[in-house]
């Protein structure tokens, strides 16, 4: 067990993430917090670095009949990415035309979220660009990994992934879908990320639009 852990908070855990990534300021990343767990990780990270804050998010495609059986996920961003298991779909093979209907079903889900969240802020470039993406945690790493592998068919130019704690088998699996990963803690055994938390209450809708609007704010010199 790592002496680091339990982090007290969403927000302690934030700041200590920060300080592991403050190599990147100078390449003036953007960084995307996957919500709603990783918005307030993603503030602190943000504001230590003088960054940029948006949201990557993630919706899970649905297999036909079992919606809880993933054959694949759609990742938002300025040109949105389908991102298709490949084994779910040999085992299922869902038509065309389903995968079809599942994903602009999810596409028009994730505007509503956007739009919740961020307003009628055009939708992250990461084309180029040093992208950080942020989350509380990450335990199989089936979000994490469709989220850079979404990413990456954006074009950064570096592509980091910051986590407080996961376990390192899943580590191990997502190191060559990024340039850099940075994590504080890889518990054995490892159970789930809210384990590794004092206070791992859930993160609402309204705390993600309060901490996006004071960083919007910030990066616009207000307040």
């Amino acid at each position: 067990m790592s002496d680091i852990l339990p982090f007290a908070n969403r927000v302690s855990a934030g700041r200590m993430l920060a300080a592991r990534l403050k190599h990147l300021a100078s390449r003036h990343p953007i960084v995307l917090a996957l919500p709603r767990g990783g918005v307030p990780l993603g503030y602190e990270v943000a504001r230590a670095l003088d960054a940029e804050l948006d949201l990557l998010m993630v919706r899970k495609l649905g297999a036909p009949g079992h919606q809880e059986f993933a054959i694949g996920a759609v990742v938002d961003g300025e040109e949105p990415q389908m991102i298709l298991n490949e084994e779910a779909m040999r085992l299922l093979s869902p038509s065309r035309e389903y995968v079809q209907q599942e994903l602009s079903r999810e596409l028009v889900e994730l505007e509503r979220r956007r739009r919740l969240y961020m307003g009628t802020k055009r939708k992250p470039q990461m084309a180029g660009r040093t992208v950080i993406i942020v989350d509380d945690g990450v335990a199989t790493g089936s979000t994490v990994t469709a989220a850079l592998r979404g990413a990456r068919r954006n074009n950064p130019a570096y592509l980091v992934l910051a986590v407080p704690v996961a376990p390192p088998d899943t580590i191990e699996r997502l190191r060559p879908l990024c340039d850099e990963i940075v994590v504080l803690a890889m518990p054995e055994p490892f159970y789930a990320v809210g384990q590794h938390y004092v206070d791992f209450t859930q993160v609402e809708d309204r705390e993600v639009m309060e901490l996006l609007k004071a960083a919007t704010n910030r990066d616009e010199g207000v307040g």
